[in-house]
């Protein structure tokens, strides 16, 4: 059953009401912006911070059957959801195949922000989930990418000899290299390291997630009144609509595969989320004429208010139900 009081809680934290606080600033025409050097410092914070507190509890708890489990859901659902949004999104007259590939790869990869949020809404109900889905946060950016890669090659699309640049930015690009790295760092220094740099990684981390957020709520608000005129309805209903069914998905999967509740939840809001970082970074350098005024508009202006205001609370309603 659906939890009011658990979404007006996520609504009402600082995080999510700093996003809105951003947005409306760039409504009203403000000329308050956060410079880029800083907002992709504060990006990689978030990330050393995500990995580096997964580790360590991933490292007290050791290699476990739920950790094999997710990981291996997240591999899927990564490599494999590009392919059906592929085809939906081919119906679409007015989006052309470079674009279509885009926003497929977009949609199967995922958002870090959503997931520091979802994470924090798990723990505020009690539903801490384990340390090592950092880890499969990481494992889910690439994959998606690739999947593209190899729809548009079929297209003939990829410049020649962008796929081998692509690929290596996917799999070693910053956020994927910082959570990974952080998180073997938090494996192998345990809680003697956490111990040195706690203050650092713990306390720290909502002021600058809210930060964070203001900066994101600036920008989606501004991406939505540059690119807006560009979603049309089919796509507008794809950034609402597939992202609900690849974390229905996700659910439906790690119940029947035994996943534990918490990191099910966890797995289902990352599922239903859209990279608006990782995926552009690539999707530039590998096809220049797909239309970012499409697939990061849609991500982040479309898919990522919606997940803050109804869909993580609501993923991790229907992982309460259906474990309860």
């Amino acid at each position: 059953m659906f939890d009011l009081s658990a979404s007006l809680a996520l609504l009402t934290s600082p995080a999510v009401l700093f996003f809105f606080v951003g947005a409306a600033a760039a409504f009203a025409g403000s000329d308050l912006a956060i410079p880029e050097p800083i907002s992709k410092t504060i990006s990689l914070y978030l990330m050393l911070c995500i990995g580096f507190k997964g580790g360590v509890e991933a490292g007290a708890a050791g290699l476990s059957n739920d950790f094999l489990i997710a990981g291996g859901i997240g591999l899927a659902l990564s490599a494999l959801m590009p392919i059906p949004a592929f085809l939906i999104l081919k119906l679409m007259p007015r989006l052309d195949r470079s674009t279509a590939c885009a926003l497929a790869a977009t949609y199967g990869s995922v958002s870090v922000v959503t997931f520091a949020a979802g994470q924090q809404h798990l723990v505020s109900l009690g539903l801490a989930p384990d340390g090592f889905m950092a880890a499969v946060l990481a494992l889910m950016e690439a994959p998606a990418i690739l999947t593209a890669i190899l729809l548009l090659n079929r297209s003939g699309e990829i410049k020649s000899g962008q796929g081998g640049h692509v690929l290596k930015d996917a799999f070693f690009g910053a956020a994927t290299v910082m959570l990974l790295g952080s998180f073997l760092v938090g494996v192998l220094s345990g809680k003697p390291g956490m111990a040195k740099i706690e203050l650092f990684v713990g306390p720290l981390f909502q002021g600058v997630l809210c930060f964070f957020l203001l900066d994101l709520g600036l920008v989606a608000a501004r991406r939505l009144m540059e690119g807006g005129r560009k979603l049309t309805a089919g796509v507008v209903a794809f950034a609402l609509g597939f992202p609900v069914l690849s974390a229905s998905l996700a659910l439906g999967v790690s119940y029947l595969a035994g996943l534990g509740p918490a990191n099910a939840a966890l797995l289902t809001i990352l599922a239903g989320s859209a990279s608006y970082i990782a995926v552009p970074a690539a999707m530039r350098l590998a096809v220049p004429n797909a239309d970012p005024g499409v697939f990061v508009t849609a991500s982040l202006a479309i898919t990522f208010p919606f997940n803050l205001t109804i869909g993580i609370a609501l993923y991790t309603a229907a992982a309460q139900w259906l474990w309860s």
